[in-house]
């Protein structure tokens, strides 16, 4: 569902627009509509703008590469198929900004989120020196799940949290499903996603790693454990969150972190970017999942339930939307980001 997301944030956005469209060669030769006809699973219309846009073989990377000043990447492919891809896009010189895994853990790749590790853009350098260009490069995407909780622990990283306990109740759309293709979700709880709880463990650190030697080092804390369940709701991803500090912060320093953090978008004002990036509800029952998944246009993370713990130190609730600040959106920003910051430029 990356792709259909991509186009409808496209369709009107202040910076960007569609040039063309790639996908696999059985889908080459078709306009878009056709190409996605009965998978389009958006509530608002195919845009009016690409509906007629050819759709062309993504594996003639020099064709597609020649039309654009850099590409947003979401496909279904092997890992291995996706990393040859994306670095054939580099290497012609235009950036690329993956939706996909496959290049999350390559060290001199990195993984961001615009708000927290803006500076890890810097690895880029060194990564075009191994890619062979002065212009091309790739940037990822990190994993859905942890947009629900990384933000909030990120503001309170001068506290040193110690210790994680995170259980994410993840979309269906993280699936890339919605209940007419998945009618078994209804009335039903899964309580396990194939590589979800390592990916929520694991990603945070590299967020929050240092760039050494041209690579990009995982810090070594807080040590974080999860548990990561499917449920019945369209969109949104929730996490409870339990946390201990080095450095225990009273529940008036936490809130206030909260309130006041601001990140790189929000003082650049980029298009995409959430004016208040961390947003606490004091009401005991937010946010919900369905009330609050939008705010901020899906792009804003909700805070809710900051309370003393009896074995951690404090514990809470977070939410996220999934295919906007933690897919589709989330490229989009880091896309202006690296716009902002004079790694895109027209070719």
């Amino acid at each position: 569902m990356g792709t259909l997301y991509f186009v409808e944030l496209l369709d009107q956005h202040p910076w960007f627009k569609v040039a063309a469209i790639a996908a696999s060669a059985g889908s080459a030769g078709k306009t878009y509509e056709e190409a996605v006809q009965g998978r389009w699973k958006l509530s608002s219309p195919i845009p009016e703008g690409v509906r007629n846009i050819v759709i062309q073989d993504a594996s003639k990377v020099n064709e597609v590469a020649d039309q654009v000043d850099f590409t947003l990447c979401a496909v279904d492919m092997k890992k291995n198929e996706v990393q040859a891809l994306e670095e054939a896009y580099a290497q012609t010189g235009t950036p690329v900004v993956s939706n996909n895994s496959a290049h999350r853990w390559t060290p001199d790749i990195p993984m961001v989120i615009p708000e927290i590790n803006p500076g890890h853009i810097e690895v880029i350098a060194a990564q075009r020196k191994r890619l062979g260009t002065s212009t091309g490069f790739i940037v990822v995407k990190p994993n859905c799940s942890i947009q629900s909780y990384v933000p909030a622990l990120h503001a309170l990283l001068d506290f040193k949290p110690t210790k994680v306990v995170a259980s994410t109740y993840q979309a269906i759309s993280g699936a890339g499903k919605n209940f007419t293709d998945w009618p078994e979700m209804l009335d039903n709880v899964i309580p396990y996603i194939g590589g979800e709880e390592e990916k929520s463990e694991q990603e945070p650190l590299r967020i929050w790693g240092s760039i050494i030697n041209n690579e990009i080092v995982k810090a070594t804390a807080p040590l974080i454990t999860t548990q990561c369940i499917r449920v019945p709701v369209t969109d949104g991803h929730l996490a409870t969150v339990f946390a201990s500090f080095e450095n225990t912060p009273s529940k008036e320093e936490i809130l206030d972190r909260w309130r006041q953090f601001k990140g790189r978008p929000q003082q650049l004002s980029l298009p995409s970017a959430p004016k208040q990036f961390i947003t606490y509800f004091e009401e005991e029952n937010r946010p919900q999942t369905k009330l609050d998944r939008d705010i901020e246009r899906g792009m804003g993370v909700s805070v809710g339930r900051l309370r003393e713990d009896t074995i951690y130190d404090f514990k809470f609730v977070g939410l996220s939307h999934n295919t906007l600040r933690g897919a589709a959106g989330g490229a989009v920003l880091i896309a202006e980001l690296l716009k902002a910051e004079g790694y895109i430029q027209s070719k």
